[in-house]
């Protein structure tokens, strides 16, 4: 069942996160759905822009549609991830999307005022919901790049008055997060107090994490051990999703995670079977080895075990 992000926000506000998860491809799109409903979360399935590129979006959307049909137990929102002011048009108009995100923080405050209020209006005028984002995380994440010397936490009073200007449904918050594998280059952590003093201003308001994989220090080694070069990289305390949904955040964005997975998976099989070359028994893998991710980040995040009570609320 396709929901907005609203509709999901509304119940686990304070409670736990929803994870969103990106998706390309097939095989992605089963494990994902298979490890929701193990996990019995509800969840968000995002298309970012170079996915749309990648798969086709009505190669996805069909996909999706009938991964909803084999998995009708399913309760989720189809969300268009750091999607320009074109791309967040496209999506409004074609009918398959419950919500979009129009990423402008790499404007000026007035431009990113200006550039979200369009889509806003766009969206809300056919009942979809807007995420945007305020601040700059830094990394990389397909078109996004953002050198870690630009990048800069969201100034809660600005994220007041972003927020009444624009009518925003929610927003991504820079707080110390960062795209890819190599968030932390040593101790640091995710910035609480820009969550609290957030939270402070816009009591109820959901938020967004943004770049919050946490780069297991265990599939990095393994897939350095498989022949891969993986040196230096570091992501988010998944222990920490937690206390960061008790303060607003409602919505967690992992993405590279689960490119870790399929590298890992692919390595380890090719290494250790050179001579296959059917892709159907490694896909088998993967979606097993992608259900099992998922289900153990919808843990981490709180949504494991609510699928239920969200379904009779949006029914």
């Amino acid at each position: 069942m396709i929901v907005t992000t609203k509709k999901l926000f509304e119940s686990a506000y304070g409670k736990y996160a929803i994870g969103a998860y990106n998706v390309n491809n097939l095989e992605q799109i089963i494990g994902l759905f298979r490890g929701n409903l193990e996990s019995k979360a509800p969840f968000v399935i995002q298309i970012s822009k170079g996915a749309r590129s990648y798969t086709h979006e009505t190669m996805l959307e069909g996909l999706i549609t009938s991964a909803d049909k084999i998995f009708p137990e399913s309760v989720f929102a189809v969300h268009l991830d750091h999607g320009d002011e074109e791309t967040c048009y496209k999506c409004i108009n074609s009918g398959f999307y419950s919500s979009v995100m129009i990423d402008a923080s790499h404007e000026s405050f007035e431009k990113n005022v200006e550039i979200t209020k369009r889509v806003v209006d766009a969206a809300h005028a056919k009942g979809l919901v807007v995420e945007a984002e305020l601040g700059m995380l830094g990394g990389v994440e397909e078109h996004v790049k953002v050198d870690e010397a630009n990048a800069k936490l969201t100034d809660p009073v600005q994220a007041e008055e972003f927020v009444r200007l624009t009518g925003v449904d929610s927003l991504a918050c820079a707080i110390g997060t960062s795209h890819g594998a190599f968030k932390f280059s040593g101790s640091q952590g995710l910035h609480f107090e820009v969550l609290e003093q957030i939270q402070k201003l816009m009591p109820g308001f959901p938020l967004v994490m943004h770049g919050s994989s946490s780069v297991p220090q265990e599939e990095v080694a393994r897939i350095n051990a498989a022949g891969g070069d993986i040196k230096g990289a570091k992501g988010v305390n998944e222990d920490e999703f937690m206390k960061a949904a008790t303060l607003g955040v409602t919505k967690v964005n992992i993405d590279t995670d689960g490119r870790l997975v399929w590298t890992r998976v692919h390595r380890e099989f090719f290494r250790d079977k050179p001579s296959e070359f059917d892709l159907r028994p490694i896909g088998k893998v993967f979606m097993a080895e992608y259900a099992k991710f998922i289900a153990h980040k919808n843990e981490k995040l709180g949504s494991a075990g609510h699928l239920d009570e969200v379904r009779k609320l949006v029914s």
